[in-house]
């Protein structure tokens, strides 16, 4: 274990920290150092006196009140444009942590429309498929009479999410919605139970012989 000055000469000197973020920055820093020399970062003075002037570096000096409902009326913003729609429209190519949130948000997603369609438990898998890094890869839906497919980009915008029948392994051609559609399940369940009659049509049950 090993202990440095720096932390301490920051918190005594915050002069070179004049935002949130560069002093997030040196607060990170700071908890770093101090697992590195064994010392708790809650009670490390230093830690404590860089907490103090993230307040004073706050340019938003509203009341309280005034920045909660800020964040509940961001929050109804983001419900009523999903994450997921968000990165459709901007793509994820060469971005990591947004690939990441996609595969992520997009196999919920796909569990919510097999919740929907009732496909019974070890009667389907979720797959992320990752792809390369100029591409966002595909999540995929598959059931016994059914393949669901996501993925984003230019090249799928506006057909984000397709779909199929598979019969006895022969998969049939591929039909299109956008990824609204995969954000309102029940409107893509419909719309797969019209599209694809054959994959949800019930399974005829044999007559059962009548001994003589």
């Amino acid at each position: 274990m090993y202990d440095v000055p720096f932390r301490h000469q920051q918190a005594l000197d915050p002069s070179g920290l004049p935002t949130i973020s560069t002093t997030l920055r040196a607060i990170e820093k700071a908890v770093e150092d101090c697992r590195n020399a064994g010392v708790d970062p809650d009670s490390d003075p230093a830690v404590v006196l860089l907490a103090r002037h993230m307040a004073v570096v706050s340019t938003n000096r509203r009341p309280r009140a005034v920045l909660r409902q800020a964040c509940n009326r961001r929050l109804e913003d983001l419900t009523r444009f999903p994450t997921l729609l968000a990165l459709a429209i901007r793509g994820v190519e060469y971005d990591a942590g947004a690939k990441a949130r996609f595969h992520l948000d997009a196999t919920a997603a796909m569990a919510a429309l097999a919740e929907v369609l009732e496909l019974a438990a070890g009667t389907f898998e979720v797959v992320s498929i990752q792809g390369g890094r100029d591409e966002s890869g595909q999540v995929l839906l598959a059931a016994e009479k059914i393949a669901v497919t996501v993925a984003i980009g230019r090249r799928h915008e506006g057909r984000e999410v397709s779909y199929r029948a598979v019969n006895e392994g022969a998969a049939t051609p591929n039909r299109f919605a956008p990824m609204a559609e995969l954000l309102r399940p029940r409107r893509l369940a419909t719309r797969l139970r019209r599209d694809l009659p054959d994959a949800f049509a019930p399974v005829a049950s044999l007559p059962i012989p009548i001994a003589a």
